[in-house]
C-alpha cells in the first residue's frame, strides 16, 4: 500500500468513528433531557420565596398580577415549603390558590398556566382561572384565601398554613 492510500485510509478511519459518536451524543442528550423534564418537578425554581410581615400577612402589590399570567410563591413553615399561585383572571378578580389539589397532591406537580387555564400537571386537566376560588374540591385547584386592598393583596399566612397538608413529605 503506498502512503497516499495509507494516509486516506487513516482519515477515513477516523471520519467513520466521529461519524458513529455523533449520534450517539445527540441520542444521550435528548434522553437526558427528557429525563429532566419528567422527574424534576415543575415548580422547581420558579416559586419565589416570601415571608410574612410582624403582622403575619404576606404582602403583594396588585400591578403584578395585570398581565393576567400566574405568579408562583413558596411559603416555608416549620412542616416545610408551602407552594401558591396568585393570578388575575380575565374578569379582573386575583385569585389565589395552592399550588395543589385534593386529588393529585401526593404528586406534588401542581399546575402551569396555558392561556386563561390552569392545567393540572399530574392529571392534565384543564381550569379557567375565572373559576379559581369558586369551584372547589376534586382537581380544581385548592383555594387560598385572600383579599384586596387598594394596590396589594392580602393572604394571611395562618391560612397559608392551613395547606401544608397539600405538601406533606416535600423535602425541598
Amino acid at each position: 500500500m503506498s502512503e497516499r492510500q495509507e494516509k486516506r485510509e487513516q482519515f477515513t478511519k477516523t471520519r467513520s468513528k466521529s461519524s458513529k459518536l455523533l449520534p450517539l451524543v445527540m441520542v444521550a442528550l435528548v434522553v437526558a433531557g427528557g429525563a429532566a423534564w419528567l422527574f424534576v418537578s415543575p415548580g422547581d425554581g420558579g416559586h419565589r420565596l416570601v415571608s410574612a410581615d410582624r403582622d403575619g400577612r404576606i404582602l403583594l402589590a396588585t400591578g403584578d398580577f395585570a398581565d393576567g399570567q400566574a405568579r408562583f410563591y413558596r411559603f416555608e413553615d416549620e412542616s416545610g415549603p408551602i407552594d401558591f399561585f396568585v393570578v388575575q383572571s380575565r374578569d379582573g378578580v386575583i385569585r389565589a390558590a395552592f399550588d395543589s389539589c385534593d386529588v393529585c397532591y401526593r404528586e406534588l406537580k401542581g399546575y402551569r398556566q396555558e392561556g386563561n387555564e390552569m392545567v393540572c400537571v399530574n392529571c392534565g386537566q384543564r381550569f379557567p382561572t375565572d373559576k379559581i376560588n369558586v369551584l372547589k374540591g376534586g382537581c380544581n385547584p385548592a383555594p387560598l384565601e385572600r383579599q384586596q386592598r387598594a394596590d396589594q393583596v392580602v393572604i394571611a399566612a395562618s391560612d397559608i398554613k392551613r395547606g401544608a397538608g397539600y405538601f406533606a413529605g416535600r423535602v425541598n
